[in-house]
């Protein structure tokens, strides 16, 4: 995560805290589409954090259009415990703030830790790490101090955390420089949207295959003879030695997932994610998105996953990814980030950019994803060089939206959603 040394040694006091629901009528396109969320229109519940100094955060985390209302409000509940302390404050002890956010003695009942609760946490600490971030640098203990180990400890200790970040700083320069000369390897999931035609499924694959594209997932899992089709179709496409995964959105039982796959196998996917429920956790031979890094942890223990699948949004922001990240090192299993909708690209090149540079040293069998939607509505959108996340270079946690676009799309008052509803 970028950072700058603006005002290190001000307070930097929390004076509001305000929430807006932006929408984007992806829904129209059939961007996002897969075999459980059928015409999802990509939102945001935006949150900003100002200071009394002028410095502000931006955070956010991502929903599907209807329903973003109620994260709102879960935010606007949250927002009483942030007001009024300092940055300072928050990050001499940031676990305490994370389980201030996320233990309430009375807003725990609605999660814990997971669900829209979790998601309005999410969106709040995500504002306050860009506030961090435009702030100061970072290092290895104060990043294990943002650590919630509650719940987690029979598998990662603070010293056994601690221990990996500090033994990682050998070649960490190196490393660094790498990225910003060559990026971290991507793939996408731009080409095979389920609402997509096989016209247009065949012209995207054949842009990102002029673009250096070679990875590709493909959403399955509502007609079998229609996801053998087109996987033949991407597979024939992009030819026998790049890789396919396949993503089946928690649609099936774990019979059904084991003969669906067992169908595909033909076209040699490196992967199928979240084929059941992800609460099922034994049910699994991979999954993707986890609520929380308990669940993780449990995944990691039982070996029910072979590919990591974070989330910035749907963890409780850096603090959790964090924990699950050091997990997933100690494990041996590669992570391999969920990204795409409104701004999860953004906030997830940062944590893939510290996995490799801090924690795990490694690119083996390691990708992160990413979809090629709505980026021109940020003010430090990714930049994508050669089928590589190139660094961010400006201070903070990439989540400050432009406030035209903001307002354009804000719901249900903003002139997009107004001509929208006139139709």
């Amino acid at each position: 995560m970028s950072g700058s040394d603006h005002g290190a040694k001000m307070l930097h006091k929390i004076i509001n805290v305000t929430v807006r629901d932006v929408r984007f009528p992806t829904s129209l396109e059939q961007h996002g589409s897969d075999a459980m969320h059928t015409d999802p229109d990509y939102s945001v519940a935006y949150v900003l954090v100002d200071t009394d100094s002028g410095l502000k955060g931006f955070g956010f985390t991502f929903t599907l259009g209807k329903g973003t209302e109620i994260v709102v409000c879960a935010v606007e509940a949250l927002a009483g415990l942030v007001v009024g302390k300092s940055l300072q404050e928050i990050v001499s002890n940031f676990r305490g703030f994370y389980q201030l956010l996320t233990s309430d003695g009375q807003m725990r009942w609605l999660g814990p830790e997971k669900g829209v609760i979790h998601l309005a946490a999410a969106a709040v600490l995500n504002a306050v790490w860009d506030l961090w971030a435009r702030s100061e640098g970072k290092d290895p203990k104060q990043i294990v101090s943002c650590i919630d180990f509650r719940y987690i400890t029979d598998v990662l200790t603070e010293e056994e955390a601690l221990d990996i970040l500090v033994k990682a700083q050998e070649g960490k320069q190196q490393r660094e420089d790498q990225m910003l000369k060559e990026g971290y390897p991507a793939y996408t999931t731009s080409c095979a949207w389920l609402g997509y035609s096989d016209q247009q499924l065949q012209q995207l694959c054949t842009d990102a295959l002029d673009n250096g594209w070679t990875k590709f997932k493909v959403k399955v899992g509502a007609d079998l003879e229609d996801d053998k089709r087109r996987c033949r179709l991407i597979r024939q496409m992009i030819g026998p030695s790049n890789t396919l995964m396949i993503d089946a959105n928690q649609r099936w039982d774990v019979a059904e997932a084991i003969c669906w796959v067992s169908s595909l196998a033909e076209f040699k996917p490196l992967w199928i994610e979240e084929p059941t429920s992800p609460d099922d956790i034994l049910g699994h031979a991979a999954i993707s998105k986890c609520h929380n890094r308990v669940m993780f942890k449990q995944f990691l223990q039982a070996s029910a996953l072979q590919f990591l699948q974070i989330d910035s949004c749907r963890l409780g922001s850096v603090n959790e990814n964090l924990a699950v990240l050091l997990m997933a090192h100690k494990f041996k299993v590669p992570v391999c980030p969920h990204a795409g909708g409104v701004g999860l690209c953004e906030l997830v090149q940062h944590l893939i950019l510290f996995d490799y540079i801090c924690v795990s040293a490694s690119l083996h069998n390691r990708m992160c994803e990413y979809v090629d939607h709505l980026h021109e509505h940020f003010t430090s959108p990714v930049v994508i060089r050669n089928a590589h996340y190139m660094p961010p270079k400006d201070p903070g946690y990439s989540c400050e939206m432009l406030e035209l676009s903001v307002k354009r799309h804000s719901y249900p008052e903003g002139e997009v959603w107004k001509l929208h509803m006139k139709k």
